[in-house]
């Protein structure tokens, strides 16, 4: 079993510093029924590639009671591709081979795990149905997939194609951290004969590679029944991931908002205030929706769409040619489908309109190519590490015109009496930042990607504190 993994990333020999393994020698360690050794083929400053190869012994599977039971024919045990095919030995071997990279840590150089770097990765070879759902696999999580289908005998091309084909990954921007955690968790789907017992270490460890990813992934169901063998641990881990999953909805961040939430005095607020604060969610929108009518952009992306309130703002501005609307979860779309009758739409109508499944930490081509970008109460649920990912991805990859950014000001959480100092106001929150903080982020994005970019209050405003929302607004 071989694994190559190669970047173009300058300099390429900071795979060695990620992968915490010498480039200039041989590493062997000790696996199941084998043996696994790291080597680097090529390493230079402007190309690294890194080797896994995997030896299995058949006879050692046999007496470990790790390989095939014998059930198909008398000699199955001993005449199997165990040695040869990607199976859950490889990916075990990943974990332990590359385990100090998978956990996304780099000692002699920390800000190396958080690098988008160019990736190619080669798995010779890999058993599968068809190349068809190698691509269904794969293909969702950003990578451009090749597959090269090998004959059961070359000299009877008549017998045709093998179940088994070599795999070529290619992305253009990802962690390295990711690349691994996709091949740990997908490598094993296609294992009919796992070697390990399927119990709750495993779900634990399907939770903990693709927790992450996997609830996105169009193809999580699958998966999840493959990975764990249609055990009994199943169904529970697919509501763990589901859970996850779940992106609130920007009527629920509005509750969280409200007064009434935070169980705060209708008495504190004026009349006109109070309505303000609780329709904040319309005004953000309408605001966004507004900056967009006034730029007179023509191809607009809505990064984090959710059920697609701002994207039926969008439609009704007649200057607005195209909108592609992107969220990491497909029930959310499923839910933007119906609540904008997409199905019903006029053709013309609906031909403005592309929903889509995708992630502002993922490089997409997709994205490239637009007038303007809304990015509505979407970055706080990032975590802050993954910020620069988010802006490689937005900013530096997919260089929209104008990008709008709203997210929470945390200044303004003192009006709310029962939210507890440092206290976030939903609990999918990974930050939320003070007027300065969000300024200063805003004024660093843009300096680093050639925008200009003004800040503004979104919402009611209380001296001192500020809006509940704030806006920034970078212009190319």
């Amino acid at each position: 079993m071989l694994l190559t993994i190669t970047t173009t990333h300058q300099p390429a020999t900071d795979l060695g510093y990620l992968l915490h393994k010498n480039p200039s020698r041989l590493q062997t360690l000790d696996v199941a029924a084998g043996q696994a050794h790291v080597f680097y083929p090529e390493a230079t400053a402007e190309r690294c590639t890194a080797a896994l190869l995997l030896t299995i012994d058949p006879v050692a599977l046999v007496r470990s009671h790790r390989g095939p039971a014998g059930e198909g024919f008398a000699l199955e045990q001993y005449v199997n591709d165990r040695p040869y095919v990607a199976s859950s030995f490889l990916s075990a071997a990943l974990a332990k081979a590359f385990n100090t990279a998978m956990n996304g840590t780099c000692k002699d150089r920390p800000e190396l795990p958080d690098t988008l770097l160019p990736l190619m990765a080669t798995v010779a070879v890999m058993p599968a149905a068809s190349a068809e759902q190698l691509q269904r696999l794969f293909g969702p999580l950003g990578y451009e997939v090749e597959t090269e289908a090998h004959p059961l005998d070359p000299t009877v091309p008549e017998w045709g194609n093998s179940r088994y084909f070599t795999l070529r990954l290619r992305h253009a921007g990802l962690r390295l951290q990711d690349l691994l955690s996709h091949l740990y968790v997908l490598i094993p789907v296609l294992d009919n004969n796992k070697h390990y017992w399927i119990g709750k270490a495993e779900a634990e460890k399907l939770l903990h590679r693709g927790g992450e990813w996997l609830p996105r992934h169009p193809e999580r169901e699958f998966i999840t029944r493959r990975y764990l063998r249609f055990s009994a641990y199943v169904n529970p881990t697919l509501e763990r991931l589901l859970s996850n999953e779940e992106d609130l909805t920007d009527d629920t961040i509005e509750l969280a908002l409200s007064p009434a939430a935070n169980a705060a005095p209708a008495t504190e607020l004026g009349a006109g205030e109070a309505a303000d604060t609780l329709s904040l969610h319309d005004l953000r929108l309408d605001r966004v929706a507004e900056e967009i009518r006034r730029l007179g952009a023509k191809r607009v992306l809505d990064l984090g769409c959710g059920e697609g309130k701002l994207v039926r703002r969008l439609l009704q501005l007649p200057h607005v040619e195209h909108i592609l609307a992107l969220d990491v979860s497909w029930r959310e779309l499923e839910r933007a489908q119906q609540r904008l009758h997409v199905a019903e739409m006029p053709p013309r109508q609906r031909e403005r309109l592309t929903l889509a499944q995708g992630s502002v930490l993922y490089h997409d081509p997709r994205l490239a190519g637009y007038d303007a970008a809304a990015v509505v109460e979407v970055i706080e649920h990032l975590d802050e590490s993954r910020l620069a990912t988010f802006e490689q991805v937005v900013f530096a990859r997919a260089r929209p015109g104008v990008v709008l950014v709203t997210t929470p000001n945390a200044d303004y959480n003192q009006h709310y009496e029962t939210l507890a100092a440092g206290q976030f106001r939903h609990q999918d929150h990974r930050f939320e930042w003070t007027q300065a903080q969000f300024t200063a982020w805003a004024g660093g994005v843009a300096e680093r990607h050639g925008y200009r970019v003004r800040v503004e209050p979104l919402g009611p405003v209380m001296a001192g504190l500020g809006a509940p929302s704030q806006l920034a607004v970078f212009e190319r």
